[in-house]
């Protein structure tokens, strides 16, 4: 994927190589790949994402992810059916490659 006159290295399953290289440029990339476009209520769980994986330094299950958004004080986006909403062809599918984390081991 080139980006701003960049190649950016992606892996066979579209998850970036190299997760410093990540950048709000790269996500809207990659989320146009996923025919998703980007919202204020995306970007929110984007950063969560990377937040919790900044912090665990493991990509999150879906139900480490709600936890993890509920403690975060946004229990009205804690719940499978607001972040389907948002990504629909699978939540820690998207979500991770758009925050430009590792593939979570539960991705097949």
């Amino acid at each position: 994927m080139i980006i701003d006159d960049k190649i950016i290295a992606l892996d066979n399953d579209g998850y970036l190589e190299n997760i410093d290289e990540w950048n709000e440029n790269i996500a809207i990339k990659i989320a146009e790949c996923e025919n998703i476009i980007m919202t204020i209520e995306h970007w929110n769980i984007i950063y969560l994402v990377r937040s919790f994986y900044l912090k665990y330094n493991i990509s999150p299950t879906m139900r480490m992810l709600i936890a993890y958004i509920n403690s975060q004080d946004q229990k009205s986006k804690s719940n499978s059916s607001y972040l389907f909403r948002l990504f629909p062809q699978g939540v820690l599918k998207q979500a991770t490659r758009i925050a430009g984390i590792p593939k979570p081991s539960q991705c097949l």
